[in-house]
C-alpha cells in the first residue's frame, strides 16, 4: 500500500492560516492521491473527521548549475499539498507534545 500522508506542512504561512482558522491543517501528500483517499488516510491515522480537502499541486522548478565542467540542468521534484479542514472543536496534535 502506498503512503498517501509524506508529511505535515509547517511554514510561516500554513501557521498564519491555523492560527485564524484552528481547524484547518496542511500536508504534503502523495502525488497520485486524490480528496477521498486524503480524508480517509487522514481519520485513520488522527482519528478525526474531515470536512473538506483542498489539493494544490506544484510542478518541479528547472535549476541550472554552472560548473568548470559546463551548465548542468535539472528539475525540482514535483509534489501536492493538502489543506485539511475537521470539524469543530477537532484538532491534531501535529508536533507530538505530551
Amino acid at each position: 500500500m502506498k503512503s498517501i500522508l509524506i508529511r505535515p506542512l509547517i511554514t510561516e504561512k500554513m501557521s498564519a492560516i491555523s492560527e485564524k482558522h484552528p481547524n484547518k491543517f496542511g500536508f504534503i501528500v502523495s502525488i497520485d492521491a486524490n480528496k477521498i483517499e486524503i480524508a480517509k488516510a487522514i481519520k485513520e491515522k488522527f482519528n478525526v473527521d474531515a470536512v473538506s480537502v483542498n489539493t494544490i499541486r506544484y510542478k518541479g522548478k528547472e535549476r541550472t548549475q554552472f560548473t568548470r565542467k559546463g551548465r548542468f540542468t535539472g528539475r525540482t521534484a514535483k509534489f501536492k499539498k493538502a489543506i485539511v479542514t475537521l470539524k469543530e472543536g477537532q484538532t491534531i496534535d501535529i508536533f507530538g507534545q505530551a
